[in-house]
């Protein structure tokens, strides 16, 4: 975990206006900033940035968050990452902490980035000094700026190389690392040899493993990374911190199976390319990437394995699918694969692929076609079986309306029929084709609550939490909830004195949602300090209203049972008295003159 005094510190010290601005183009209005939402496409700035509330709201599709949140959402990085990348910027040093595996740095020996640092210079060093691999790279087709673009290098041929760089060859990091392999006997020699190497980088720039092409005969003809405390392969893909501009240049982003593919590509002007590394596309691949773009487009070979791939990366994107995002298939002749066809056919050829590339409707309306005969009546029923899992999956509302309307025509029934088949439930319509939809929204009452006006107030101004318990603070929905809990922390934490920070604290809580929406309508309101604490004033006897009302209907309640004691009689007693004193108009008890 890290510190909510450290987050603290880092969040006074950073201005988000500054974040923003390297990013975007700001534009001064009134006390806040405006631009183009980066998040959704638009022509009149929605997106605004408050200074004095370190806030952003698009009100155009909802998107909202801090500086943390910013950096996450524009630049995919990961929680961690977004507070890393923050901490360098305001020249603050990170609590040592290993969030992944629980191990502190000094647990886990040296710094294992900076062992792959070197690792990566020895390679680049080793490729300069080697016409043997120089060859390869130019029979490739490649130049010496896009090799140093990426970063590519060059294991020479033996054991232990390494041991160059590394004079300690047995300390354990070189192993976590995954730069050495150790056998039975306690052997070591390195893992990559005489195999041209494309380093895989982070978000954050940092070399975090590396993917190994032989050069000539061998296999495995490409050797990855193992998995290492630095590197999953499920979570990463190979160029995308190179290839960030160009897909927000191009509005689109291509998923290609191989590192030669991505250097090649780029090689000839398609920049916006990106690898899987040695593993299927996953769940989280996909949500990475559309946070970068409004298009993917997945590039599989023609031959079975390729189909069969790319079958599963429709399955498991159906899940992640937005009504104005596309995702599009794109399926190379037999025999070819992106590197060999852009050499082959020039930069237009393939680019013009690319366009035509299959929908995601319609590469799965094909498929299900593929698998039955609609003639019969029993290969329309199959289609209806076999499309229901997909449908059900399918997380935008507008899309899954497409599919179904589609796959009741083939059928050859009505929509109506094919829905409770496929057990659908219509949901409300999708927002617009042109826009973000809208974060998932808190349901509120038509009246606002004392407990989301307390809300407001607090987030305005939370010293006022300190005023308020779990006596006043009534009702087990989520805004009470919230509500208790932010009082709590606050007490805990006298010294917050920032909405920025309450809500940070609660990120992945139950209540982020709630409390993120509250926020953003905070921004709308304009609500001061001075007035937050004015309301709240006015707000605490109704507050003391309700709880002595739920008192006294309770006391009521176990009056007609005959259940009261004279102790509850005073007491109902003394709570009418103090009802009629707060109903009482103001200056009633002064004496008449």
């Amino acid at each position: 975990m890290i510190s909510d005094s450290f987050k603290r510190d880092l969040l006074n010290r950073v201005d988000i206006v500054d974040i923003i601005q390297r990013h975007l183009q700001l534009k001064k209005a009134g006390a806040n900033y405006s631009a183009c939402c980066p998040f959704h496409n638009e022509k009149s700035p929605s997106f605004t940035v408050s200074p004095t509330k370190q806030f952003y709201h698009c009100f155009g599709c909802g998107a909202h968050g801090d500086a943390i949140g910013f950096l996450m959402e524009y630049s995919g990085l990961g929680y961690i990452e977004a507070i890393k990348e923050l901490a360098a910027g305001a020249g603050m040093t990170m609590p040592e902490f290993e969030p992944r595996f629980g191990k502190k740095k000094e647990e886990s020996g040296p710094d294992l980035y900076d062992i792959m640092r070197r690792a990566t210079q020895y390679y680049r060093d080793q490729l300069k000094a080697s016409p043997h691999a120089i060859e390869y790279l130019k029979r490739r087709g490649l130049s010496g700026q896009i090799a140093a673009h990426f970063g590519i290098g060059y294991a020479p041929d033996g054991w232990q190389n390494l041991q160059a760089v590394f004079p300690d060859y047995g300390d354990k990091s070189l192993k976590e690392a995954g730069l050495v392999i150790e056998n039975d006997a306690g052997k070591r020699y390195d893992r990559f040899r005489d195999r041209i190497m494309f380093p895989i980088v982070n978000q954050r720039g940092f070399v975090i493993g590396f993917g190994g092409r032989v050069i000539g005969a061998g296999e495995p003809k490409y050797l990855n990374s193992p998995e290492t405390p630095l590197f999953e392969k499920g979570r990463e893909l190979y160029g995308l911190p190179q290839a960030r501009q160009a897909i927000r240049d191009a509005g689109r982003v291509l998923v290609v199976e191989g590192y030669m593919d991505v250097v090649a590509l780029a090689q000839h002007g398609v920049g916006y390319a990106v690898a899987t590394l040695g593993t299927a596309t996953t769940p989280v691949h996909v949500q990475k990437l559309l946070r970068q773009t409004d298009e993917i487009v997945f590039s599989f070979d023609g031959d079975t394995a390729g189909r069969k791939a790319a079958w599963h990366a429709l399955e498991l994107s159906l899940p992640a699918t937005l009504d104005n995002k596309a995702m599009r298939f794109l399926f190379l002749p037999e025999g070819e694969d992106p590197d060999s066809y852009v050499r082959a056919k020039g930069t237009a050829a393939f680019e013009e692929l690319v366009a035509r590339a299959e929908p995601l409707s319609a590469y799965l309306l094909a498929q299900l076609r593929a698998r039955v005969d609609t003639n019969t009546a029993e290969g329309r029923s199959r289609l209806v079986h076999e499309a229901k899992p997909l449908l059900k999956s399918v997380a935008a509302p507008g899309l899954q309306l497409q599919l179904l309307k589609q796959v009741a025509d083939i059928a050859g029934m009505s929509q109506e029929e094919a829905e409770r088949l496929c057990e659908l439930r219509r949901s409300a319509p999708a927002p617009g084709a042109w826009q973000r939809p809208a974060p998932t929204k808190v349901a509120r009452a038509a009246v606002k609550s004392f407990e989301l006006s307390l809300l407001e107030y607090v987030l305005t101004k939370p010293a006022l939490a300190a005023e308020l318990s779990g006596d006043i603070i009534r009702g087990g929905n989520l805004e009470a909830k919230a509500l208790l809990a932010l009082c709590e922390y606050v007490s805990a934490n006298p010294d917050v004195d920032s909405e920025v920070m309450l809500i940070d604290h609660f990120r992945g809580s139950p209540y982020e949602t709630l409390l993120k929406q509250v926020r953003s309508e905070l921004m709308v309101l304009g609500l001061t300090p001075e007035q937050a604490e004015g309301a709240f004033r006015d707000a605490l006897p109704g507050l003391e209203r309700r709880r002595i009302h739920e008192q006294l209907n309770e006391l009521q309640r176990r009056n007609k049972a005959g259940a009261l004691s004279p102790a509850d009689i005073e007491m109902m007693n003394a709570l009418t008295k103090r009802l009629a004193a707060l109903d009482r108009p103001p200056g009633a008890n002064r004496p008449v003159v």
